[in-house]
């Protein structure tokens, strides 16, 4: 099983990798040229619903997204968990105009970051720590103008399925500053596709839109209200996902968040 499945992740890297240099290199070139343009939404969209259907057909990871529904019309931002690239490609297509926030390490590499700036992407520069904010806000307020969707990943990084949570300010001073509702979204994706695994494992990643926070919250009430809404749902469709069976083996680190997971919720009831 992990031999052919580990033979199914390379098919699929050679193929994934191999668009997405060629993605990046058409709409970087079309950005040098023309700057944001409809074609590069397009090709963006293709790229990400090709994506999810190589890694489907090459690795057996299917994709199930729910509660399109909670998305508001107009200005608001998507703030999800993050455990894994399958995230952005199955965000991308339900958030119309998405303007994702990226380390401005991407946003150096050559035809990538050119495509990233005609896609809209807000840059921020995490080792400038509280001097990053004011630039990735005022990237915010153009990109709302512009009638984009914020989405954020309010952790920063790809955590591991059952993780310890991780939340920064950076999601908070962008409700702040936006006044616009949040939709969390949570998500299992790191069952199937870890952030450090080198296999990718057959499944059904899932992700869901949750009703929207509205604007007008303080600080401190917001981030309860968004932690709790992301991190209780994710963990649901976690151990759903484990009680249906896996196929693929738990690492004894795994289990144990598991067990910690069901004990905790055992203590609350």
């Amino acid at each position: 099983m992990a031999v052919l499945q580990a033979l199914r992740t390379a098919v699929f890297y050679i193929f994934f990798i191999g668009q997405t240099a060629l993605v990046a290199i058409t709409l970087g070139t079309i950005a040098l040229i023309s700057g944001r343009t409809p074609l590069s939404s397009a090709i963006a969209r293709y790229w990400c619903r090709s994506s999810l259907k190589l890694v489907r057909y090459l690795a057996g990871v299917k994709t199930k997204m729910t509660g399109q529904e909670n998305i508001p019309e107009g200005g608001c931002i998507i703030a999800s968990k993050h455990q894994s690239d399958w995230d952005v490609f199955a965000i991308f297509p339900h958030a119309g105009r998405p303007a994702y926030i990226v380390k401005k390490e991407l946003m150096r590499i050559p035809f990538f970051g050119w495509a990233a700036r005609s896609l809209d992407c807000i840059e921020v520069d995490r080792r400038k720590g509280a001097e990053a904010i004011p630039l990735m806000m005022a990237q915010a307020h153009a990109a709302v103008d512009r009638g984009c969707r914020i989405v954020i990943f309010p952790e920063g990084t790809r955590k591991a399925a059952l993780a310890k949570p991780d939340y920064r300010q950076g999601i908070v001073r962008l409700y702040l500053e936006l006044n616009v509702p949040v939709v969390p979204v949570a998500l299992n994706s790191g069952l199937f596709w870890g952030r450090n695994s080198l296999l990718i494992w057959p499944g059904t990643a899932e992700g869901k839109f949750l009703p929207p926070i509205e604007a007008g919250l303080t600080a401190d009430v917001f981030m309860e209200r968004l932690k709790s809404a992301i991190e209780d749902n994710s963990n649901d469709m976690i151990l759903d996902a484990v009680d249906r069976g896996l196929g693929h083996p738990l690492s004894p680190e795994f289990q144990a968040r598991v067990d910690a997971v069901r004990q905790a919720r055992a203590t609350r009831q």
